[in-house]
């Protein structure tokens, strides 16, 4: 469980994510947080989250007491050999403003992460606020969503014996008529959203985007 509440804040955005991963539950105070949240939850390398892990705490030159609670653990699928991440997610700006604070709760981070085996990583929105990102928010409402099976192995079917193709020509091998295209176009977000067949989704996705069955 979180090492402390999140409290509500009226200057930023504060909540808990739906998470199938989450160790307890993946609270965010801020929409940079919520958004990183929603990457590890569609990232099928990672295993599973916690919010607000570890409390980490020390005494400064002049004996004060000092802590610094980071704001995630991902942990990834043991199949891929990847250390953990103990992850502090901030805004460049935030970071450039407060340096003077955050930089001895970052190097007590570094070495607390090291000591058990981790990575420290600093996340910006520069590495959250891509186009993969805009795609998961796209894609990740399919993945739950009931999909007629016939559906669903019609089109594995279909790109299993054409190869790559675009979500717009794997819908007119259902049929020509639009009524029932429109009706199927689900089948293949959800594909997508649960990694059944493969795009390259660091490019905004479309109709004309290529597609592909994945072993």
């Amino acid at each position: 469980m979180p090492i402390r509440k999140i409290p509500k804040n009226y200057r930023n955005v504060t909540g808990i994510a739906a998470s199938s991963k989450a160790i307890g539950d993946a609270q965010f105070e801020s929409t940079l947080e919520r958004d990183f949240l929603a990457l590890l939850e569609f990232s099928p390398e990672v295993a599973r989250f916690e919010v607000q892990p570890v409390k980490i705490e020390w005494r400064d030159e002049q004996g004060k007491p000092r802590s610094y609670t980071p704001d995630v653990l991902v942990e990834f699928e043991p199949s891929l050999g990847q250390r953990p991440w103990l992850c502090e997610v901030k805004y460049r700006n935030d970071i450039k403003k407060n340096w003077d604070d955050l930089h001895p709760k970052f190097r007590r981070g570094i070495r607390y992460a090291r000591a058990h085996g981790w990575r420290f990583r600093l996340i910006t929105e520069v590495e959250i606020r891509t186009p993969y990102l805009d795609n998961v928010r796209f894609l990740m409402p399919f993945r739950f969503r009931e999909i007629p099976e016939a559906d669903i192995e019609q089109a594995l079917a279909e790109m299993r014996s054409g190869g790559r193709t675009t979500p717009a020509d794997l819908i007119q091998t259902f049929s020509n008529n639009k009524w029932r295209q429109a009706e199927v176009l689900p089948a293949v977000w959800h594909l997508l959203a649960n990694h059944r067949i493969g795009a390259d989704l660091e490019a905004r996705l479309t109709m004309d985007s290529p597609i592909w069955s994945l072993p």
